[in-house]
């Protein structure tokens, strides 16, 4: 038969193990879940700045097809902060991904596009983008709004 220190310390030795075992499972797993939650965001951010761009280039291709005086306005939602360019025929927006490095979404237009005041985006903003070609414009006018 046990006697009660032999127990106890079967006990003892159990939970240490148990605290050494925990130790290092969360070393190893909570990095790796830190790692894989940044790659999401990353991921999510990019997708939905993607649609956006791509939302207003479709948009700035429709008022192209239908002329001077044409007008669309859309609603797209930026969840980070940048800025909305235009050049060598596309629109642009970088991304600052977690490690800090830039990613940069473009799509490509048909026409010259100047962004209204601006062109810069606040983080998890909804816009109205305003998509106009005037009469006798050189270019196709974007104004964004905050809705």
């Amino acid at each position: 038969m046990f006697s009660m220190d032999e127990t106890g310390q079967a006990s003892v030795e159990y939970v240490l193990l148990s605290l050494v075992f925990l130790i290092i499972l969360g070393s190893v797993t909570i990095p790796m879940i830190s790692k894989s939650i940044d790659s999401s965001m990353d991921v999510s951010d990019t997708s939905n700045v993607n649609s956006a761009v791509n939302s207003i280039a479709n948009a700035v291709g429709v008022v192209y097809a239908n002329g001077p005086g044409a007008k669309r306005t859309i609603n797209v939602y930026f969840p980070v902060a940048g800025t909305l360019s235009w050049s060598n025929n596309a629109i642009g927006m970088p991304v600052t991904l977690t490690n800090g490095t830039a990613k940069n979404i473009n799509a490509a237009v048909p026409f010259t596009v100047v962004f209204k005041p601006s062109g810069n985006v606040a983080q998890k903003t909804n816009y109205n983008a305003t998509v106009e070609w005037a009469v006798g414009g050189a270019s196709i006018n974007v104004t964004l709004t905050p809705t």
